[in-house]
């Protein structure tokens, strides 16, 4: 099976124009970890506004945690 290719978006674009040259480590890190905190942010907001949405409790969390679980 063969992966088709799909065209760059504006931002992945935008961000190999910016990046297209040599950096230092710490530099390639310290975006690195810029990203992955927008984007466990944004994750983050996101779980919040469906537990809002779909009116879950701390007590449906609980009674999923401790339902026993079935093993395979």
């Amino acid at each position: 099976m063969t992966a088709q290719a799909q065209p760059l978006n504006e931002v992945q674009l935008m961000l190999l124009r910016l990046f297209s040259r040599p950096m230092p480590t710490q530099d390639v890190e310290a975006i690195r970890d810029m990203l992955l905190n927008y984007y466990e942010k944004a994750l983050h907001e996101e779980v919040e506004r469906v537990i809002e949405q779909k009116g879950i409790t701390r007590a449906d969390f609980e009674a999923v945690l401790n339902k026993q679980q079935r093993t395979k």
